[in-house]
């Protein structure tokens, strides 16, 4: 499922995922009761012609269905590298299966019938921590942007301060001025726009770079 650049970014949805047209109806019905915006599929086939739009999602997916499986659509999923929480719901479900289920990062299994709380609970804890998660990477993503503006030599720079390194220090490690070190240092600081040095070591090690003696 492709990413469509043209969706709500915070708006969530919900798929529901299920061959009985009732079921669908019904937790179509629910979901809208609690101003969720809801998506429903019959079949895995359907949902994956469906871009994955850009927004917090989770997808409550029926064990059994026509064509392929809920798990086999689950491992489509993650093969595709979505993180989209997934909650199983079943009336025939098996052990075997529910660990399965979990084991590949299901977020929860319900076996029908099951309370529609119960059901709202597990979604919204499922929506917040997508949405979190989504939030997590576009940090991430933002810090590498700016790092990738370093020259090689702020970044000999930026290895040293985070190693806790004086100026002094950095430029006898580099064999430059000290008042060589002040001007990069300063690039790097503006270009990270990290507001001090603890700022900018949280950033490096959200990318993992790791202080080296």
């Amino acid at each position: 499922m492709a990413i469509s650049p043209d969706e709500p970014l915070e708006q969530p949805i919900v798929f529901v995922i299920d061959d009985d047209d009732s079921v669908r109806r019904s937790l179509e019905r629910l979901l809208r009761s609690v101003d969720l915006d809801v998506e429903t599929f019959a079949s895995a086939q359907e949902f994956l012609r469906k871009p994955m739009p850009d927004r917090p999602s989770c997808v409550v997916l029926d064990l059994r269905l026509p064509g392929p499986s809920g798990l086999e659509l689950q491992e489509s999923l993650i093969r595709a590298g979505h993180d989209v929480p997934i909650v199983f719901i079943s009336g025939h479900a098996d052990v075997p299966s529910s660990v399965r289920a979990i084991k590949a990062g299901a977020v929860d299994f319900l076996q029908k019938p099951f309370s529609d709380q119960a059901l709202l609970d597990i979604i919204h804890g499922a929506l917040r921590r997508h949405r979190e998660a989504r939030r997590d990477r576009a940090e991430v993503a933002g810090i590498r942007v700016r790092f990738d503006t370093l020259t090689p030599r702020e970044r000999d720079v930026l290895r040293l301060v985070i190693q806790g390194r004086l100026n002094k220090q950095i430029a006898g490690d580099l064999g430059i001025s000290e008042k060589t070190v002040k001007f990069h240092r300063g690039r790097v600081m503006e270009k990270t726009q990290a507001g001090s040095v603890a700022e900018l070591v949280r950033q490096a090690d959200r990318l993992g770079l790791r202080p080296r003696d």
